[in-house]
């Protein structure tokens, strides 16, 4: 069987050349690459993982750390990071959380038993403090969310996000620019200091931008993402209190479907009687009756640069970079032009 020192000889070049070649390490040059990769499979050379990971003084691994477990647009991230981490030659180890959990202390706690040597935060708070921060010794990147409300210095952290505000905007403008004005909105919270405080301060601003009054009695807190039940009862209480509205912007695309069903059992058409318009993109959300009008995060492109984010800070530490996507409306059946 063909081993590690057979590639050295074959190639002419050192075993620690062949090792690092096959751990993917950046200090080796292109044209030594090439030949060491080609005589691995001219050679038909397996690499022994089980007894490499028994001498390995340090690790290749990246956790993930994923707070929010049921929300889906998450799963869609975790399979693009995990492909592009995979292809790129390390380990990835994913890690779920409790929302009430604290991603940060059980980031520095995994650091220190799992030799990790990068930490993918998905979901998470957005006031971080400096001395949160200095719990964590190894590259970090911050998945779909920010430091809005907290004091980091830009040059201490590193994100991939969506503008949740801005996102919220575009919504509410999407509905204005069909007309309507009295518009409801549903939301986990109103001053959770994370993306619900942020759309729901985005909602505010794009009322106030279309000189429209902010009615408190249209805005109807979940307590939740994905409880599709509370979420339901929340717009059911909201119809009950008030259904003069003509339109709902749902913080979230799950939101957005347990809405709809709440106006159907309240004899209220979507859209006919009630446009209704999201944040997400989930795949799911286009297969509701009426489709789902939604703006859409860029899931793919996300996830990806959230890989590439952390293994860079690995091989060239330091660099930290706050990256903003925007999102993209997706049209569908469930918004229409008020009449009238």
């Amino acid at each position: 069987m063909t081993n590690i020192k057979d590639i050295a000889l074959h190639c002419g070049v050192a075993i620690s050349t062949v090792s690092r070649v096959l751990n993917d390490h950046p200090d080796v040059s292109q044209d030594t690459r090439e030949k060491v990769l080609r005589a691995v499979k001219e050679l038909h050379y397996i690499p022994n993982t089980s007894a490499r990971n028994l001498v390995r003084t340090s690790s290749d691994t990246i956790a993930l750390l994923v707070k929010g477990v049921n929300n889906p647009f998450f799963a869609r991230l975790i399979k693009v990071i995990g492909r592009e981490i995979a292809q790129r030659g390390y380990s990835l180890e994913l890690h779920h959380m409790d929302t009430s959990e604290d991603e940060l202390r059980i980031g520095a706690q995994l650091t220190n038993e799992r030799k990790l040597i990068g930490i993918l935060f998905l979901g998470g708070r957005f006031n971080y403090s400096p001395e949160e921060m200095a719990l964590i010794h190894v590259p970090s990147v911050f998945c779909t969310y920010t430091n809005t409300f907290g004091n980091l210095n830009p040059s201490a952290y590193s994100s991939v996000a969506i503008d949740d505000k801005q996102a919220a905007q575009d919504a509410v403008d999407a509905l204005v620019a069909l007309g309507h004005r009295k518009i409801a909105i549903l939301t986990d919270n109103k001053d959770d200091r994370s993306i619900s405080e942020l759309r729901f301060q985005g909602y505010k601003d794009a009322l106030a931008m279309h000189g429209i009054p902010f009615e408190p009695n249209l805005v109807a807190c979940t307590g939740t993402f994905s409880d599709m039940r509370a979420i339901y009862e929340a717009t059911s209480r909201l119809i009950e209190r008030d259904s003069s509205f003509t339109a709902i912007f749902a913080i979230a695309d799950l939101m957005a479907i347990a809405a709809i069903k709440a106006l159907s059992d309240h004899g209220k058409r979507v859209p006919e009687d009630c446009s209704v318009v999201a944040i997400d993109g989930l795949e799911l959300s286009s297969y509701t009756l009426p489709t789902l009008t939604t703006l859409v995060q860029p899931a793919e492109e996300m996830g990806l640069l959230c890989a590439k984010t952390i293994i860079e800070l690995i091989e060239h530490p330091g660099q930290n970079r706050q990256y903003t996507f925007e999102t993209v409306l997706r049209p569908g059946g469930s918004v229409c032009r008020l009449n009238g």
